[in-house]
């Protein structure tokens, strides 16, 4: 009886390295090779979509200050279109807080660039966020944040002044303010980082309601200062507002340390 000869390939052959590996170091391997897979998915279709959309975003702020909230509509469709592409999903809680018909400030905190598409999602009507100048070197990203946002030099007196400025005249013209209250992202191990005096000053010497804004699960997904990306779920909660209706410059302490415990217990206690 003729002996049937096992077939052999050399060139798929496993190294005996990786035959030798524990069951938890090649799932962890495995694991980052889909995760970077993921990233690059993520990047293409950020690209894949704000490329097209991109002159419809700011071509409304170049027309003048009756159109800009036509970019802002545009602004708010690649948000969606970017969750939807990406698996990475926005649940979004409180909308029935919050009003498109005065202006308001919304305070948020801030963990991960993957934060933003869920508060333009959440957030209704046109809204000027309170950006740092390091975000306008972001390919294209950066033209947006131009066009459709307050910028402000953080290492700069007079461009924090003329910020606030700009903030309160936004204000004026019935547009809502986003403010992360703690300047920055949030790379420590603390729920909250300290808040920042600036969205409080504001909202009492214009006399405008605060909304209290939690975002949860984006540092998970993407870590603040890294591009690692996964798929997953975003949490973004509108509290009820904080009236500042009668309080004085006297008052901010005490108004900014309300918000930080509100928004401090919505982090906590998630609904």
């Amino acid at each position: 009886m003729p002996v049937r000869r096992q077939l052999y390939n050399p060139s798929i052959e496993i190294p005996r390295k990786y035959l030798s590996l524990p069951l938890y170091q090649i799932a962890g391997m495995a694991g980052r090779i889909l995760t970077m897979v993921f990233t690059i998915w993520v990047v293409v279709v950020f690209f894949l979509f704000m490329l097209p959309l991109l002159p419809f975003i700011l071509l409304p702020f170049a027309a003048g200050t009756r159109f800009t909230f036509i970019g802002y509509w545009f602004l708010k469709l690649w948000a969606r279109l970017f969750s939807i592409f990406t698996g990475i999903r926005y649940r979004l809680v409180g909308r029935e807080n919050l009003s498109a018909g005065r202006a308001l400030i919304y305070v948020s905190n801030h963990t991960s660039f993957l934060d933003v598409p869920g508060l333009r999602m959440l957030i209704p009507g046109e809204f000027r966020p309170i950006a740092k100048k390091e975000l306008l070197s972001i390919p294209l990203f950066g033209f947006i944040v131009r066009a459709a946002t307050v910028v402000v030099d953080r290492s700069n007196a007079e461009s924090r002044k003329r910020s606030v400025e700009a903030a309160r005249k936004m204000i004026e013209r019935g547009i809502s303010m986003l403010i992360f209250a703690e300047g920055t992202q949030n790379r420590s191990n603390e729920i909250l980082q300290p808040f920042k005096d600036g969205a409080f000053r504001l909202a009492i010497e214009t006399q405008t309601p605060i909304i209290p804004v939690v975002v949860t699960g984006a540092a998970r997904l993407m870590p603040p200062g890294k591009l690692w990306i996964k798929p997953g779920v975003i949490e973004v909660t509108a509290g009820k507002p904080i009236e500042v209706a009668g309080l004085t410059l006297a008052d901010l302490p005490a108004l900014k340390q309300q918000t930080f415990e509100t928004m401090k217990h919505m982090l906590l206690h998630p609904k």
